[in-house]
């Protein structure tokens, strides 16, 4: 089988940055009321800034298939072009419309050559999926190269007029026009981005790449009910109603397609199935925890950083606190972006030396799934 190593990497962060005194002048406020939520919120996840698709007078700038397209072009020069490409893998949690797929829609503006494509949906383990199709693709010797990518545009999900029917109902109910926490939580937690990544059977001449030693991913659904989801509503009993049952007006007042997160379940699984899987995985690849240079982890906030370093350390796994690398509140939780845009930091800071090793290290709460990495520099 064929060596697999990540030779470039590029990143898009559209418009200015967004400061979180901005955020509600930019996403509005749900019955012109200031969120409750907001600072709260954003005191416990550590975000400074974060980026919108949207600009400062309220204008859509980019579709998430424009995001990727964009950041996927900044991979080319004249020694690897659009059209040097094999393989085009992308992966979202918020892709622009239900059909085509994702990397359809990414390939059309590409407007390259004839490919093939995969996408890969999920939450923030999706970018880690489509890594992984890229890798497995190579070193079985299906393709020479592929470009992998996580983008997310989730803003235009945030907005207030998202939720105008919702707060007038429950106006008209006679009840406070506050909408529930699971909902608002995640307006202040999310952002937009696209990162990509090229992949290769070879490394790069000159310079540093990175060789994918190996990529594991673990679900816990089996166990664990629906914590994150969007397009349909969790019912007492722990199930998801789908948005196809509910009708086109029940869309609207129920604020339907909101992204939602039970956040009494994720308090409780999230940390404590993240080290049972990162046990898992050090375990089947005889791997020493403490041989890490560089630990990526894609936490959603820094109110978990703590928690997850001292869960490690209970475990008995020895994962360097030095060796954290993460850029969570410069650029915000971008969901499957997030371990692109990190790589890409670590990549291109000039501190990183041949033989050095990256874990990555990447959580989904949407129904409990985790992925991880192993690369050595050379």
């Amino acid at each position: 089988m064929k060596d697999v190593y990540i030779t470039r990497i590029s990143k898009i962060l559209p418009n200015d940055p967004i400061s979180n005194d901005e955020m509600e002048n930019v996403l509005g406020q749900i019955n012109d009321k200031p969120s409750k939520a907001r600072r709260i919120v954003l005191r416990n996840n550590g975000i400074k800034q974060r980026y919108y698709a949207i600009n400062k007078n309220g204008e859509f700038t980019h579709s998430n298939a424009k995001l990727t397209q964009e950041a996927i072009s900044k991979l080319f020069d004249q020694s690897f072009t659009e059209n040097d490409m094999e393989l085009l893998c992308c992966g979202t949690s918020t892709p622009d419309q239900l059909l085509p797929s994702h990397a359809a829609m990414v390939h059309g503006l590409l407007a390259n050559k004839n490919l093939e494509i995969n996408s890969a949906s999920g939450i923030c383990c999706a970018g880690m999926s489509s890594l992984k199709f890229g890798y497995l693709s190579i070193k079985a010797g299906n393709s020479n190269n592929a470009v992998c990518t996580g983008s997310e545009r989730v803003s235009t999900r945030l907005l207030a007029n998202k939720f105008e029917e919702e707060s007038e109902l429950l106006s008209k109910l006679e009840k406070l026009p506050i909408i529930a926490f699971k909902k608002d939580f995640l307006r202040w937690m999310l952002s937009d981005g696209a990162g990509a990544m090229l992949l290769e059977d070879k490394k790069n001449e000159t310079g540093i790449s990175l060789k994918i030693d190996w990529m594991e991913a673990y679900s816990f659904a089996h166990e664990l009910e629906t914590c994150m989801y969007s397009g349909g509503e969790k019912l007492e009993d722990g199930s998801i109603k789908s948005w196809t049952e509910y009708s086109s007006k029940e869309w609207l007042e129920d604020s339907i397609f909101s992204i939602k997160q039970d956040v009494k379940i994720l308090e409780e699984h999230v940390i404590n199935k993240g080290v049972e899987s990162m046990e898992m995985v050090f375990k089947k690849h005889s791997k020493d925890s403490s041989d890490i240079d560089y630990f990526l982890p894609h936490i959603s906030s820094q109110y978990f950083a703590e928690k997850l370093k001292n869960r490690i350390k209970e475990k008995g796994l020895k994962v360097p606190e030095s060796s954290w690398f993460t850029n969570l509140s410069k650029v915000g939780n971008v969901g499957s972006a997030s371990i692109y845009l990190m790589l890409e930091e670590l990549m291109a800071s000039g501190r990183l030396k041949k033989g050095d090793k990256i874990m990555l290290s990447v959580p989904e709460s949407g129904r409990f799934s985790y992925a991880y990495a192993h690369l050595t520099v050379c």
